[in-house]
């Protein structure tokens, strides 16, 4: 039962992110609440369910859970966040990191916008 508790906990733990992420621009919500209810579901059901339940956050799970579905603003926003910091990274680093940035984000954001609409 040990294994309970560590899911218990990583799942307070990201539960606790995704509401900082409320009040910290850039900081994402939704997928601190997908990693928690993850968690929950291992180790205490009721939690997961009250997340599920919430109607601000709940429809971004399960849409997330049954067709790897992200809000169309949510992919815009984060699309944005991708290419303004590959942007600034390009321009204030040298060498090798400064073409690793913006490979890494157009890496990940192409993989941000080929997932579905929620």
């Amino acid at each position: 039962m040990p294994v309970l508790w560590l899911w218990r906990a990583a799942g307070l733990f990201f539960a606790a992110l995704g509401t900082v992420g409320i009040f910290v621009p850039l900081l994402p919500t939704v997928v601190f609440y997908i990693l928690a209810a993850f968690c929950f579901a291992r180790s205490n059901p009721a939690w997961e369910a009250r997340l599920l339940a919430d109607r601000r956050w709940g429809p971004h799970i399960v849409a997330w859970r049954d067709r790897k579905a992200i809000a169309r603003t949510g992919k815009r926003a984060a699309l944005v966040s991708l290419a303004l910091s590959a942007a600034i990274s390009a321009w204030f680093l040298t060498g090798w990191s400064a073409i690793a940035a913006p490979v890494a984000a157009v890496a990940v954001g192409t993989w941000i916008a080929t997932r579905p609409d929620a």
